[in-house]
């Protein structure tokens, strides 16, 4: 009897729900969960959210505050829905400041704890910055797990590696988004998929060196570029797209596998490489920027709210 392609992706790959939508996560039952400032911006829209972030607003000392404490109590929740893990990011605009975004992934631990949720359930997210990973590698050293995101090239990939983070999320369709953009009539889709080749590169990276970082590919804009990636160690995936592969019935072929190392990771890349080979690529470079610039607009839409809020 056929089988839907998500109870055969689950069955080789970990699930994770890209949402804070707590029905949604209800619905498909995945192990982990992510959010960011615009899932949380989308979540907040709910009529059942206005009673409760008037109460969390009107409650804190700022901005500042009440944005974490709504990120955490939406966290909390979807704790209490997954097994495994919830990545809660911290605000997009310290991507450039290290001690700043240690500070405030250490508050979100702390918040967490007094909500009974344990250190070791939470990824704290950052961007994939130099000094995001500066950030990551030293709360890592603490005890306080990562998961470093707007990652769109293997050289993001290769430092949070060689900073022993938990994750990484390598974005899938906002590289398809740029390639198509300049070059509307290419055949990417499949194999073809740049943002699906980038996945892959990475995950062959790891496997071959012995990294432990755990690849999750993210930002996915059709079902084809999750199939192609079936077998990834995670994958995060939105509703929508859920929703379409438990609707799916056919066979599901394992795509990526591990491997056993090959050879020794190489020497870690220094801040100038680090920065040159970023630099020398335009595609990662520009969506890098504009994921920052994204995610900090819908940030200042949820202060705005917020602050109406407090008032009210």
């Amino acid at each position: 009897m056929a089988q839907d392609l998500l109870s055969q992706l689950k069955a080789m790959t970990t699930v994770v729900a890209d949402t804070g939508d707590l029905e949604a996560i209800r619905r498909f039952q995945p192990h982990d969960a992510t959010t960011n400032p615009s899932l949380i911006l989308q979540a907040t829209q709910k009529a059942e959210w206005r009673e409760r972030l008037a109460a969390i607003a009107k409650r804190c000392t700022d901005i500042d505050d009440a944005l974490d404490a709504v990120a955490v109590e939406i966290g909390s929740e979807v704790s209490e829905l997954v097994p495994g893990y919830v990545s809660t990011e911290v605000s997009a605009r310290l991507s450039f400041d290290t001690d700043a975004t240690l500070a405030r992934a250490r508050s979100l631990i702390e918040r967490y704890a007094r909500h009974g949720v344990e250190p070791e359930r939470i990824l704290i997210k950052i961007a994939s910055t130099w000094e995001g990973i500066r950030a990551a590698q030293q709360l890592e050293r603490e005890g306080i797990r990562t998961n470093l995101t707007l990652l769109f090239s293997f050289t993001q990939a290769r430092a949070c590696a060689d900073a022993g983070v938990t994750l990484v999320s390598p974005f899938v369709g906002r590289i398809l988004d740029w390639y198509q953009a300049r070059d509307p009539d290419a055949d990417l889709s499949g194999d073809n998929d740049p943002g699906v080749q980038s996945v892959k590169r990475i995950y062959d990276h790891f496997k071959g060196h012995g990294y432990r970082t755990v690849v999750m590919g993210a930002s996915f804009r059709n079902a084809g570029e999750i199939l192609a990636l079936a077998g990834c160690d995670r994958l995060t995936i939105s509703p929508k797209l859920l929703g379409e592969l438990a609707e799916t019935q056919g066979e599901l072929e394992r795509r990526l596998s591990p491997t056993d190392a090959e050879t020794s990771p190489p020497e870690p890349l220094d801040e100038a490489e680090f920065r040159w080979d970023l630099n020398d690529d335009a595609m990662a470079t520009e969506k890098l920027a504009e994921g920052i610039r994204k995610f900090t607009a819908d940030q200042r839409k949820l202060e705005s709210m917020l602050g109406e809020l407090r008032q009210s």
